[in-house]
């Protein structure tokens, strides 16, 4: 069972997306919230092992905020929005949906994220992912050159983005 927590602030939007998760019966929303508060408050009623996070949320307030948060407890984010980063985040989110998308697209999209969250090896005998989603790599950049190097090596298990840029600031 994937437990999942969904964080959007339009109510009829959750709800569909509720019952689209649903749909599936190895996942189980474990709570909807539409602010950073909410969301952190049914994390500590039932963590869930996934979340889907929109980015803009009531009361002004970003889904940045929330992914952060989640980060740091481990739990993942799948970012479900219809204005997207500019660039990936992989400290934040594993990817990124696209609104508008459709039902197949959800279901595709939550499958890989559930590979991802459960460490499964993935082999491609599925159609290729929805154009709406964007999988952010969890593999290390290698680069060509120190000197070209100015973004630390993304590597889940090394700390904090904010350790991690201490680290590089230290060494460069």
């Amino acid at each position: 069972m994937l437990n999942i927590l969904i964080v959007e602030d339009e109510p009829l939007l959750a709800t569909t997306l509720k019952h689209l998760v649903e749909l599936n019966p190895m996942y189980k929303v474990t709570a909807i919230a539409d602010d950073p508060d909410s969301a952190m408050q049914a994390v500590e009623e039932k963590r869930p092992d996934l979340a889907l996070v929109d980015l803009q949320l009531a009361n002004a307030t970003s889904g940045y905020s929330v992914a952060a948060k989640l980060h740091e407890i481990g739990v993942p984010c799948l970012f479900t929005t219809g204005k997207a980063p500019a660039f990936p985040v992989p400290d934040l989110a594993i990817g990124c949906l696209h609104k508008p998308f459709q039902e197949e697209d959800l279901v595709r999209a939550l499958r890989a994220a559930e590979d991802i969250v459960r460490g499964r090896e993935t082999m491609i005998l599925r159609p290729k992912l929805p154009e709406q989603l964007q999988l952010y790599s969890t593999e290390p950049a290698e680069p060509e050159s120190h000197e070209e190097s100015w973004v630390p090596a993304l590597n889940r298990e090394r700390g904090s983005l904010r350790t991690r840029l201490s680290h590089w600031f230290a060494v460069h």
